[in-house]
């Protein structure tokens, strides 16, 4: 074989393996919620389908349901270590690592998905990504969840209705609230709360509508507080990526993925109003006695959390003040 052509057969075997490499790759996705159901379950198959409809060469193995990692807790070490390439949680279950993610559920910080979503290119969404990437976790989605409370004793509205009860709240600033409340306040993934609230361990609780009706809490409620313009339950669950794995992408891919997470970004939040009328349905069918959060209700718990919630956040660390800061700002206060 002259020199030409030897060139030449190189330079294909260099092309087949770097095509063989591309066609290779595949993204690992877990999450805790139930396949074809939970908006973030669809949501995450629409993210994958948009990326690969871009590039075929890039792949996505999604594993809901807890179903590649029971503890949905340990998903976070998994993304940050690169053992697992992406997963979808609500950040605040990081909080125990990562103290400043408990910003992105400060009661009455952000007031809707729909206000959140305005937030998506403000100085806080730049000052959270770099408290996550710091973290080895790069953000990829903007999907906020909208929630609410449900439980077993009375209906709940102003902060003195949760008085008396065996709460959960998801994070330390809403315990914070909550106990300010009077509420005796317990921790536990969402994955535990169906057994809770049927054993009497919990009376009630404060998680994201997409939860409650995948996780079928309206069999063990008797009272929910649900849908309508207000609610202090509003959550950010993005896909997260591991720093590891986002830094491997090259441009045009990394392109790629923020394309396909405006995309769904819109979709998803907009859905969040169809999600919360939906979740008053299921509880109302199911029995449940199901009423909204007034405006001067929620000026109650606001109040309350300004002076707990809030206060403590931001005094928990110079990055955490900064975080509230930039917050307060994009949001023009």
């Amino acid at each position: 074989m002259n020199g030409k052509f030897k060139s030449l057969a190189v330079a294909a075997a260099l092309l087949c393996t770097a095509l063989g490499n591309a066609q290779a790759q595949e993204f690992k996705l877990t999450h805790q919620w139930k396949q074809g159901t939970d908006s973030r379950d669809v949501a995450a198959r629409q993210f994958a389908k948009e990326v690969t409809s871009k590039d075929p060469s890039m792949k996505f193995r999604i594993y809901p349901g807890a179903s590649l990692i029971s503890n949905p807790l340990k998903q976070l070490d998994a993304v940050q270590d690169g053992t697992i390439d992406m997963a979808i949680i609500p950040l605040i279950y990081a909080a125990g690592k990562i103290p400043e993610f408990s910003v992105t559920i400060l009661p009455g910080a952000v007031s809707s998905a729909a206000d959140g979503m305005k937030l998506r290119n403000s100085e806080y969404a730049r000052k959270l990504q770099e408290v996550a990437e710091a973290n080895g976790i790069h953000i990829v989605t903007w999907w906020w969840t909208e929630g609410g409370f449900t439980n077993r004793v009375h209906p709940i509205g102003s902060p003195d209705g949760v008085k008396g009860l065996k709460f959960r709240g998801a994070d330390r600033t809403v315990d914070a609230a909550l106990k300010e409340a009077g509420a005796s306040v317990f921790s536990m993934p969402s994955t535990e709360l169906y057994s809770a609230m049927q054993s009497g361990v919990l009376d009630g609780l404060l998680t994201s509508y997409d939860s409650l009706m995948s996780m079928r809490l309206y069999e063990q409620s008797k009272f929910a507080t649900i849908g309508g313009d207000y609610t202090i339950f509003v959550l950010l669950q993005p896909i997260i990526m591991s720093k590891k794995a986002w830094d491997k992408l090259t441009p045009a891919q990394k392109k790629i993925f923020d394309e396909a997470a405006l995309k769904t970004d819109k979709v998803f939040n907009a859905d969040q109003v169809d999600v919360a009328r939906t979740a008053a349905a299921k509880f109302k069918q199911a029995g449940v006695q199901v009423r909204q959060m007034t405006k001067p209700e929620f000026d109650e718990w606001v109040a309350l959390s300004k002076k707990t919630a809030w206060k403590d956040f931001a005094a928990s660390s110079p990055k955490a003040k900064e975080l509230l800061d930039a917050l307060q700002k994009s949001r023009g206060q």
